[in-house]
């Protein structure tokens, strides 16, 4: 190599140096997902790794490119006129030093990130920009995100010591070749990098995230994906202008579409499209109403659903007496879009952050429901209120208290996360003893966390696993049990309807690059003296359809002027869903996934088949994804026009 000239060199040498520590880094994310890689075919593992890791070469060379072109335009003006200085090569490896660097940042966040939401990086993350210093709290209270920060620092301080050497070995080298020769091999180099950035020989089209998908499983799939080049990618896509509300369809024929699905009549005369009044034949009954949304409990965690390790066995038995809901899916994979669409009943719309507004808007959701009917509203959370505008936003929805980090003892707080799951559930029984007392029915909404990291398992608690990450759903199941054992000695606990319900699900044994363990939910509607039967349903339904179904149970009045049904009197033909960049929609046996990047796909998911009939089901995926489209462009027109709230009749 050091008969080559000088700049040619210096930019090879670096690109091969980049090119090591990217993979490394790829390495680094196989291994915190070895479960992933088990599951993959033992035929086929090797050959899908390889292929994967093959991939991965070619968008590191994108990024690498990307990093390496303005380093090789001065190289080959200065080298052609004889000034490649050592100093130019100084600055020009300090120049590198910082690109890079910034790059294998971003690579060490993409592996918790991708472990958290099985996503490469993308702008998503920057939705907690604003409290930064509460995520990296977070982040140092759990250890098991530390374990990427030692070989990211290493590779850093690695990928600065070698760059020096490379700087120093090309100084020392001779200038031993014409102009001409120096000009033909940086034309040469320009050429290469320019088709190193394109990463695609093909001139219709450069490399794109949806290049990456080459095989029917999840993980190798996304494992050859570049975190810089998606985070950029998702970043650009967010900055156009089409991107920041969506638009799918034209919105007149997405409302027509959703008023059919959805059969609410045309003649309303609602100033909202989709607003309908739902009276009752019974009499109305003005039951407390106890909404628990659970951190990260996928159903896949339930015995009920197929897991074998026995984690859940309160929730379980719960099940079995109770009204229960066994295909149900949460709107999106972040707790705020399990907040937003469970207590409001509107979809998760891709990235967008409904509760991050400058403009908060007034929806016409449960809280602001009930407190027409009379009743008080109360929600709980264990951290500071102010994250993702949690507080802010439910403040100005109608729920009159918002109890957090502030009103416990700091003693009892022991994370960034705040206090654990039953402290919460104990400090909450004698809140709702004074709302009792005030002889009016309450609206109460939980949001629990001790099932994300940093994991932390009280000491009175001995959970049967070794993993954390299995003990700490003993430890959820345990505060759900002793919860409802607290509430059954209160006296308003006969007259209170109970749900539960994920906030999203969580990355488990995925088939699908949108992982259908992140959003299938167990739903559970639990009053033993008000229902003292117990059933299953079987249709599908979402978050979005909670709502509607606790006014359903309570027989109360009012418009529903959101995308929910009644799960007990309706049903829908399919349920839909968001995760960032894709979303999915899905029946009893079909699984729609729609990449934002392209290349869509339909998989047969009860029995996880991983073949794509996208071509073999026209009609159905049409149906579908006409569904699909219909409902998240009338709730982007609905937030647009501003009409999510209290909808009155036209004049």
């Amino acid at each position: 190599m050091k008969k080559l000239p000088r700049p040619i060199y210096f930019l090879l040498r670096s690109y091969l140096l980049g090119m090591l520590c990217f993979s490394i880094f790829r390495i680094l994310l196989c291994l915190s997902n070895l479960e992933a890689v088990q599951n993959l075919p033992d035929a086929e593992q090797f050959s899908l790794l390889s292929k994967a890791f093959f991939m991965g070469l070619r968008f590191d060379t994108v990024i690498s490119g990307y990093l390496l072109i303005l380093p090789a335009v001065l190289l080959s003006i200065f080298s052609v006129m004889k000034k490649d200085s050592a100093l130019l090569y100084r600055l020009l490896a300090y120049f590198l030093a910082v690109l890079y660097m910034i790059a294998f940042v971003l690579c060490s966040i993409d592996v918790p990130f991708f472990n958290q939401f099985f996503s490469r990086l993308t702008v998503a993350a920057l939705n907690w920009a604003d409290t930064s210093g509460f995520i990296l709290k977070m982040v140092l209270q759990e250890f098991s995100y530390w374990w990427i920060c030692i070989p990211g620092f290493l590779l850093l301080f690695f990928f600065w010591w070698r760059l020096r050497k490379i700087y120093e070995e090309t100084i020392a080298l001779p200038r031993r070749y014409a102009w001409p020769i120096l000009l033909g091999s940086s034309l040469v180099v320009l050429l290469l990098l320019g088709m190193g950035i394109r990463g695609r020989l093909e001139i219709k089209s450069p490399i794109r995230v949806g290049t990456a998908y080459f095989s029917n499983y999840a993980f190798p799939n996304q494992l050859g994906l570049n975190p810089v080049f998606t985070f950029i990618r998702s970043y650009l896509n967010a900055q156009k202008s089409e991107n920041q509300s969506i638009q799918l369809m034209d919105n007149q024929a997405a409302i027509a579409a959703v008023q059919q699905y959805l059969q609410i009549p045309t003649q309303a005369n609602f100033r909202s499209p989709i607003a309908r009044q739902v009276l009752s034949d019974s009499v109305a009954q003005k039951h407390n109403v106890v909404i628990v949304m659970m951190e990260s409990m996928s159903a896949a965690k339930m015995g009920r659903y197929g897991n074998p390790n026995q984690l859940t066995p309160f929730l379980d038995s719960l099940a079995t007496q109770a009204y229960t809901f066994d295909n149900i899916y949460t709107a999106g994979i972040h707790t705020f879009n399990g907040i937003y669409s469970t207590l409001f009943s509107y979809p998760a719309l891709r990235k967008q952050h409904p509760m991050k507004g400058v403009e908060m808007l007034q929806y016409h959701g449960i809280a602001s429901v009930l407190k027409q009917h009379d009743y008080q509203t109360i929600f709980f959370t264990t951290h500071d209120e102010q994250f993702d505008n949690v507080g802010g936003f439910l403040s100005a929805n109608d729920f009159e208290q918002i109890i957090s980090a502030k009103d416990y003892p700091a003693d009892k707080i022991k994370s960034t996360l705040g206090v654990p799951d039953d402290y919460l559930f104990e400090f909450a029984v004698p809140k709702l003893n004074t709302l009792h007392a005030k002889e009016k029915p309450f609206l109460a909404a939980f949001m629990t966390t001790s099932d994300h990291g940093p994991y932390i398992v009280p000491p009175y608690f001995k959970g049967k696993q070794s993993d954390i990450r299995k003990e700490i759903v003993e430890y959820a199941d345990w505060s759900i049990r002793k919860f409802l054992r607290l509430a059954q000695a209160q006296e308003w606990f006969d007259n209170t309807i109970f749900v539960f319900v994920a906030d999203h699900g969580t990355s488990m044994q995925n088939k699908y690059d949108l992982p259908l363990n992140y959003h299938h939910s167990p739903l559970i509607f639990y009053a033993p003296k008000l229902f003292p039967t117990n059933k299953g349903f079987q249709q599908v339904g979402g978050q979005i359809d909670i709502f509607p179904s606790v006014m359903g149970l309570l027989q109360l009045p009012y418009i529903n002027n959101t995308l929910g049904i009644d799960l007990f009197k309706e049903e829908r033909p399919f349920i839909y869903f968001s995760a960032d960049n894709k979303y999915g929609i899905l029946d009893q046996e079909h699984f729609l996934v729609v990449r934002e990047s392209g290349g869509n796909a339909l998989y047969k998911y009860r029995q996880g088949d991983a073949q794509n009939y996208l071509d073999s089901l026209p009609q159905l995926v049409d149906s579908m994804h006409h569904y699909g489209k219909a409902m998240f462009q009338t709730t982007q027109w609905m937030i647009d026009k501003k009409l999510v709230g209290k909808t009155d009749k036209l004049e």
